[in-house]
């Protein structure tokens, strides 16, 4: 859609006085979406407390700035074997590693991709959060 036609849509709504009701729809979705994400990480928290092995790896990764309750959760969820493998291996199955485009005597741009995708689009937060705090990041 084009920024003429939502504009049309917006206005014709607003005619008709059913942006309000739109409006408080929309607040009503928001809440209930918040109230059942809030539930989900409650539970993910109770999860990763009622096992000692997870907690203790949870309290570990969140020692590490940028790390909090969401990144050390995917983290423990999407890579298991975390603790058992090197860091560029952990780097390669989170996407993070960087990729070489060489052909024989060309060498090419090097860029990251493949890997866990959810995981390393959270840990990219993780970064950004971690270098607001850190400037030798």
């Amino acid at each position: 859609m084009t920024d003429d036609t939502l504009l049309a849509q917006i206005k014709a709504h607003e005619k008709l006085g059913s942006a309000d009701m739109l409006a408080a729809m929309d607040d009503e979705l928001k809440g209930l979406l918040d109230r059942q994400v809030r539930g989900l990480e409650a539970q993910i928290e109770q999860t990763i407390a009622s096992d000692d092995e997870l907690a203790l790896a949870a309290e570990i990764m969140r020692s590490v700035p940028g790390i909090g309750p969401v990144a050390s959760s995917m983290l423990i969820a999407e890579m298991p074997e975390l603790g058992q493998i090197t860091g560029e291996q952990a780097a390669t199955l989170t996407g993070l590693a960087p990729i070489a485009c060489d052909s024989g005597a060309m060498r090419g741009k090097r860029v990251i991709g493949g890997g866990r995708r959810l995981l390393r689009h959270v840990m990219f937060q993780a970064a950004l959060v971690a270098s607001h705090h850190n400037p030798v990041l």
